[in-house]
């Protein structure tokens, strides 16, 4: 009786003639969804084009259909007048926790943040916003998708992040979001496409499985996976774990050779014959552990030192063993300087030169500034989406349910590549377009080629592409038109 006289007076007096029983408490106000629309034009891969852009959030809600419980925003970019028959190509980041700016503002949208193209660090404001000749809106329409807890997408009301934080409570919220799409936009004949940078590939691929995994399909016409991670254990860097010690090699090697550590005709020689050592010599050594001894140990370390840059001496008390992080460190450390883990052209100086390790990743704040500022401005001032949210760019989306059918609860475990495989085999018209840069430790280029080559991959449906640049291979503006070019003949082959 106490309480529920305290709350009565905590509403207020009741009007005169109405007793606290009678009270009623006002119904919940619906959610509102947030939308913009424009309409651009411009010149891309040689071809004028109109086109829309719609900045619009997609509600989710629960099982009932009742009750909101997400807003995940999608910057869609779609050619006017519109065609029911068009390609149309849903596209994301990775993290997980990143926002699809970097993709949308860097690489395929039809505007792009001018940041430094060699490997220098960007500054400060202001950033130039410029057109983007390189984007795909001459070959397909472009959906753009922040998953929950990156760019303005969010959970409403009492819902909590943890139910969209995981491997497949992500690729199952991200594929409600395309099914509504092709729905609300009469788009469910189109050729579909999806895309997905860094994380961004692994949920490609549960994508697809939600996608075509029952008997409800969405079939695709490819998948295009940027900087490729698929199998985590290919780049686990665990003790007792000898595969990414072979996989991170030859991004080693390469980038041994572009700080001119190593000799070399070119970054594609380089990889090449590292591929071959990685694979061969180098992963029969490992497996030996301390039974690899004498004149075979002598020659291992020796071409090791050939491939990576670094001393005999060093990868000795490194029992022929250097983690990518050692190896950031160790390869400049005459020069003062460390290099980079996303693109290892890039170089910074840290604290001091005694560390094992750098204190930070100088490919990483060497761009983050240009394309915070730019999405920021660019959905406020050209695309007038009004919102007090702050666009997350890169965001804190844990702790990340990493199981999968009954895996384990850790990325080292994980292993998505058998997702693209039954994909590839019930789909005759799916293809897989795969991107990688050489100077990326992210997602080495060796270790992508190690998921994509395993048992119940159809070979002659995927296709490799590399670049002389990092992660995001696109900030070098060559790789950018390069990249573009691939997609662009990978959708037109279709």
């Amino acid at each position: 009786m106490l309480l529920a006289s305290c709350s009565a007076m905590a509403q207020g007096p009741a009007s005169a003639g109405t007793s606290p029983a009678e009270t009623k408490a006002e119904p919940a106000k619906p959610y509102v969804p947030l939308s913009s629309t424009t309409r651009q034009s411009g010149t891309f891969g040689g071809q004028a084009v109109d086109y829309s852009v719609t900045v619009a959030e997609t509600v989710l809600k629960d099982d009932k259909d009742e009750t909101p419980k997400a807003a995940i925003v999608t910057t869609a970019y779609v050619a006017e007048p519109r065609d029911p028959n068009r390609p149309v190509t849903f596209l994301f980041n990775g993290g997980p926790g990143s926002g699809s700016v970097w993709l949308q503002m860097g690489a395929f949208g039809p505007k792009r943040v001018a940041i430094p193209s060699n490997a220098k660090d960007d500054g400060a404001a202001p950033y130039p916003l410029l057109d983007n000749p390189d984007s795909l809106l001459d070959v397909t329409d472009l959906v753009f998708i922040d998953p929950v807890g990156t760019g303005l997408s969010h959970v409403i009301g009492t819902t909590e992040g943890k139910d969209y934080w995981g491997v497949t409570k992500d690729a199952k919220s991200v594929a409600d979001v395309i099914r509504r799409w092709l729905n609300d936009n009469g788009r469910w004949n189109s050729p579909k496409f999806l895309g997905g940078e860094s994380y961004g590939t692994t949920r490609s691929a549960a994508v697809v499985n939600e996608l075509e995994g029952g008997y409800n399909d969405v079939s695709l016409k490819g998948v295009i996976l940027v900087s490729t991670i698929l199998d985590f254990a290919a780049g686990a860097d665990t003790e007792g774990n000898e595969l990414s010690y072979i996989t991170n090699l030859p991004s080693m090697a390469t980038t041994a050779w572009f700080h001119k550590k190593a000799s070399g005709a070119s970054a594609e020689a380089v990889a090449a014959e590292a591929r071959a050592w990685a694979i061969g010599p180098y992963a029969s050594a490992l497996l030996k552990g301390q039974k690899l001894q004498g004149t075979e140990r002598a020659a291992i370390r020796t071409q090791l030192s050939r491939f990576t840059g670094l001393g005999e001496d060093y990868l000795e008390r490194a029992d022929l063993r250097v983690t990518p992080d050692r190896f950031y460190k160790e390869l400049l450390r005459d020069r003062g300087l460390t290099v980079g883990r996303l693109d290892s052209r890039y170089t910074g100086k840290d604290y001091d030169n005694a560390g094992e390790s750098p204190d930070n990743d100088p490919s990483f704040y060497g761009i983050d500034g240009g394309y915070t500022a730019a999405i920021n401005s660019y959905l406020r001032d050209t695309l007038h989406y009004k919102t007090d949210r702050q666009y997350v760019t890169i965001g804190d989306v844990g702790p990340w349910d990493w199981k999968i059918d009954g895996g384990r609860d850790t990325n080292a475990y994980l292993n998505v590549t058998p997702y693209l495989g039954r994909a590839l085999r019930e789909n005759k018209d799916l293809r897989i377009f795969v991107g990688q840069g050489y100077y990326d430790f992210a997602t080495p280029f060796f270790a992508a080629e190690y998921a994509l080559s395993r048992t119940g991959i159809p070979q002659d449906r995927v296709q490799f592409h590399y670049y002389d640049a990092g992660h995001m291979m696109y900030i070098r503006d060559e790789d950018r038109a390069k990249l573009a070019s691939d997609i662009r003949q990978f959708i037109r082959a279709r």
